[in-house]
C-alpha cells in the first residue's frame, strides 16, 4: 500500500558498486501502475458494489471482482519488500525500522477502520471503545508486510545476479517456502481441526428502541457442535475471533448477510425467517485468515526476487508466467477437491488463485509500461500508485465524503454527497 524506498548498503558489494548499480536501475513504473490500478479498483467496488451485485464481495463461497483487491495489495507489498530489503548492511537496525513502519500502518488502520468515521449515513464522529474494530485492510497489510520483511532480511540466501531459474528460487529462498508451508499447515489444522460449540450473540431490537428509552437487545443462539465446518455460522475462524478478540470488536456488516438465506425475497433486508446467525458479526480480516494473508505476501516476494536477480525482460516474464500459471492451476485444483474459494475465510485455494491472477496482471502491466514504454496511457494510475496511501486515507476511507457532508444548505441532509447518492440510488 505505502510507497517503499530502497535501503542502501549491501552485504557483499562495496558502497561504490551499490551506487553504480542503483544508478542504472530505474524505478519499476509498472509496480506503481499496479498499485494505482488496485487502489482505483478498491474505490470502484466500494461505491459501485451496492448498485452492481457481482462487483461487490461474494457473500460466502465464490469469488467476485471485489475479492481480488486485498490479495492484489498483499502481492504488491511482497514485491515491494523484496526491492526494499534486497541489500541490508545492518539487519538489526533494518528490522527495527520495518517493525516501526508496520506498527504505524496498523495503528493508522485502527483509526480509519475502527469505526470512528460513520460515513454517509451519519454526521457524527466517535465510537464506544468497547465496540471498536481492531482489524481491517491496513492492519492485515501491516501483518503481511512485517513477516515478509523479516523473511527477506533474515532468511534470504542472495544468489548471483542473472544466475537463477525457477528451481533456483526454491533453493535460494528455501526458508521462505518453509515458512509458507508451515503457515498453511497451521491454518489447515485450525480451520478443520477445532471443535466449534454452540454460541450466541446480541442484536439491537429496533422495534423496541426509541429516543426516550435505552437500547433493547435480543439474544440469538447459533447451534453448531461441529468440527471442520466451512459455513458462515460454525467455522473455526469466526470462533477464534470471538474468543480472542471479542464479538463486539468484529465487523458488524458481514458479507454473508447478502446470502439468499438471510434476505427477504421482496426487499434487500433481513427476513423474519432468516437463519439466527445472519446478523452475527464476522471479521473478514480476522486472525486465522491473516496467516494466509502472510502467505500472499511471501508469494509476492518470489516475484520480486525475479526483478532483483534478473535483468532481461524476457527472462522475467517467462518465470513470472510460470509462477502465475502454476499458482492458478494449484488453486483451481484445491477448489475442485473440496477447498472452496472463500475470501472471508481466506482459504488456500483462494490465496493461490488470486496470487496467480495478480501475477498475470503484473506481467501485462510490466510488458505495457516497462517493456513497450506506453507510460502516457497509464500515467494517471502511476501517479495514483505513488500516492496510494494518501488516496486510501482520503477517498477509500470516506474522509473526503465526511468533509463534503459538513457543508450543507439549511438542512444537514441537503449536501453534495446526498445529492449524488440520490441520482444513482432510488429513494
Amino acid at each position: 500500500m505505502a510507497d517503499y524506498v530502497a535501503l542502501s548498503g549491501n552485504r557483499e558489494e562495496d558502497a561504490e558498486a551499490v551506487t553504480e548499480r542503483k544508478a542504472r536501475r530505474p524505478r519499476i513504473a509498472s509496480l506503481d501502475v499496479f498499485r494505482g490500478l488496485t487502489i482505483a479498483l478498491m474505490i470502484f467496488v466500494d461505491y459501485a458494489g451496492s448498485l452492481v451485485p457481482f462487483v461487490a464481495h461474494s457473500p460466502w463461497h465464490g469469488i467476485q471482482l471485489a475479492d481480488v483487491v486485498t490479495p492484489f495489495f498483499l502481492f504488491i507489498v511482497g514485491i515491494s519488500a523484496s526491492l526494499v530489503y534486497k541489500e541490508t548492511s545492518n539487519r538489526i537496525q533494518t528490522t527495527q525500522k520495518a517493525m516501526l513502519r508496520a506498527v504505524k500502518l496498523f495503528l493508522l488502520g485502527i483509526l480509519l477502520q475502527g469505526g470512528y468515521f460513520h460515513g454517509v449515513n451519519s454526521l457524527s464522529y466517535g465510537i464506544n471503545i468497547e465496540k471498536i474494530r481492531w482489524f481491517g485492510i491496513l492492519q492485515r497489510i501491516a501483518v503481511g508486510y512485517i513477516v515478509a520483511a523479516l523473511c527477506e532480511i533474515w532468511l534470504s540466501n542472495m544468489p548471483k545476479r542473472n544466475a537463477v531459474r525457477v528451481d533456483g528460487f526454491l533453493r535460494n529462498y528455501f526458508l521462505h517456502w518453509v515458512i509458507l508451508v508451515s503457515l498453511s499447515g497451521i491454518y489447515l489444522g485450525l480451520l478443520y481441526g477445532l471443535y466449534v460449540p454452540d454460541w450466541q450473540f446480541q442484536v439491537e431490537d429496533a422495534t423496541l428502541t426509541n429516543i426516550y428509552s435505552n437500547s433493547t437487545y435480543i439474544t440469538n443462539k447459533v447451534k453448531c457442535g461441529v468440527r471442520g465446518d466451512l459455513g458462515p455460522a460454525c467455522n473455526s475462524a469466526g470462533m477464534i475471533d470471538r474468543y480472542v478478540v471479542g464479538i463486539e470488536h468484529l465487523y458488524k456488516k458481514s458479507a454473508y448477510r447478502n446470502l439468499k438465506t438471510c434476505q427477504n425475497s421482496k426487499a434487500r433486508n433481513f427476513s423474519d425467517n432468516s437463519a439466527s446467525w445472519c446478523q452475527a458479526p464476522f471479521d473478514p480480516e480476522g486472525l486465522l485468515g491473516s496467516l494466509m494473508a502472510v502467505v500472499n505476501c511471501i508469494l509476492g516476494l518470489q516475484y520480486g526476487h525475479v526483478l532483483v536477480q534478473l535483468e532481461d525482460h524476457k527472462d522475467r516474464l517467462i518465470i513470472w508466467l510460470q509462477f502465475s500459471v502454476s499458482f492458478i492451476s494449484f488453486g483451481l485444483f484445491l477448489h475442485l477437491i473440496g477447498d472452496p474459494l472463500n475470501k472471508q475465510l481466506y482459504t488456500i485455494s483462494y490465496v493461490f488463485l488470486t496470487t496467480g491472477l495478480a501475477g498475470l496482471t503484473f506481467c501485462a502491466l510490466y510488458y505495457l509500461v516497462d517493456v513497450a514504454i506506453y507510460r502516457c496511457l497509464t500515467f494517471p494510475l502511476e501517479w495514483t500508485g505513488r500516492h496510494s496511501l494518501s488516496i486510501f486515507i482520503l477517498v477509500a476511507s470516506n474522509i473526503v465524503v465526511i468533509i463534503a457532508q459538513g457543508f450543507y444548505w439549511r438542512d444537514p441532509k441537503t449536501n453534495l454527497v446526498h445529492w449524488v447518492i440520490s441520482l444513482f440510488v432510488p429513494q
